[in-house]
């Protein structure tokens, strides 16, 4: 069916296009924090696939970040520079199956901006039947990755504090807060008031003692860190066991686990299948895809065939 462009935004974004047609959901305040996982997801989800016969002036960061963050491009023939992918919009008319039956191109080191039908001025290039890009699955798991890395640093910030003081007035909570910082700093002592000790020399405040290793989940936080990312690798065709830690695990469920690696590749490499021939057999070009790890896993079990056992010891 016909779909509006997905362009890749961050949750501050997707928040407030959505506030008015949903409550809004947690996300992580660190917004640095997100943007760093946002990145380091993207740039995997590119390792999955392996391309051949991609023109030497076309550009491959380009290529592969409008496709897999917009989901679908453009390529047709310019006056200017020859046969060129492009992102573009996909305009409102359809076919009678609802696809999009024109694109409308805008670049401004164009001569002009193209309004081409789709199959005869130009072929569009898809990730997905949806025309949809992966930044919804980067974003969720790079949402979650930021939130728990967050509760592990504040966690082990916090285990390292024993004890909660009370403070008589505003003044000595103040002087308290300040002891504090300079301990966690890293000073080895800190100098205060001597007003905060009473006249026999005790100490004028009262505290309570916690139990700072009940409350310690930073091991069990970062192991759920690489849960989320194996998941995530799962999610988009990256290898893995994506299993806790067992004594025992069964054949069956490695080989699930491998087809729940590979059911979004597969139709990753059908769409873009599809309309490769299309672009090949229209602009003479031979470029083709595959899938990276598939080839590497051949290749391994090609080399464990090839193994002879000598008998030496």
């Amino acid at each position: 069916m016909s779909a509006k462009p997905s362009i890749p935004a961050g949750y501050d974004f997707i928040n407030l296009y959505n506030a008015g047609l949903r409550p809004s959901t947690i996300h992580t305040k660190n917004t640095g924090l997100f943007n760093y996982y946002f990145n380091h997801l993207f740039i995997k989800a590119l390792s999955v696939l392996k391309w051949e016969g991609i023109p030497e002036t076309w550009s491959m960061e380009f290529f592969q970040y409008v496709l897999f963050g917009y989901g679908f491009m453009a390529i047709f023939k310019t006056p200017e520079y020859g046969v060129i992918p492009q992102n573009c919009t996909l305009s409102d008319t359809h076919t009678i199956f609802y696809q999009p039956k024109r694109v409308i191109i805008a670049n401004p080191v164009l001569s002009s901006t193209f309004d081409l039908e789709v199959g005869k001025d130009c072929e569009l290039l898809r990730l997905e039947p949806d025309y949809k890009g992966i930044t919804e699955i980067v974003s969720l798991y790079a949402d979650m990755l930021a939130v728990a890395t967050e509760t592990a640093a504040v966690n082990l910030l916090n285990s390292r504090a024993s004890f909660v003081f009370f403070a008589q007035n505003k003044a000595a909570a103040e002087t308290y807060k300040k002891m504090y910082d300079t301990l966690a700093s890293g000073d080895p002592f800190a100098v205060i008031d001597k007003d905060l000790l009473n006249e026999d020399g005790s100490h004028n405040w009262e505290w309570m003692q916690q139990n700072v290793g009940q409350n310690y989940i930073v091991t069990d936080v970062l192991n759920d860190l690489k849960t989320i990312e194996d998941r995530y690798n799962t999610k988009i065709g990256i290898p893995n066991a994506n299993t806790q830690k067992r004594e025992r695990l069964i054949t069956t469920e490695v080989e699930s686990n491998d087809s729940d690696t590979e059911c979004l590749v597969d139709v990753w490499l059908d769409t873009l299948g599809r309309d490769l021939e299309k672009i090949n057999s229209r602009y003479g070009l031979n470029i083709s895809v595959s899938y990276r790890y598939k080839q590497k896993e051949e290749k391994a079990d090609d080399n464990e065939s090839d193994t002879v056992d000598t008998g030496a010891l």
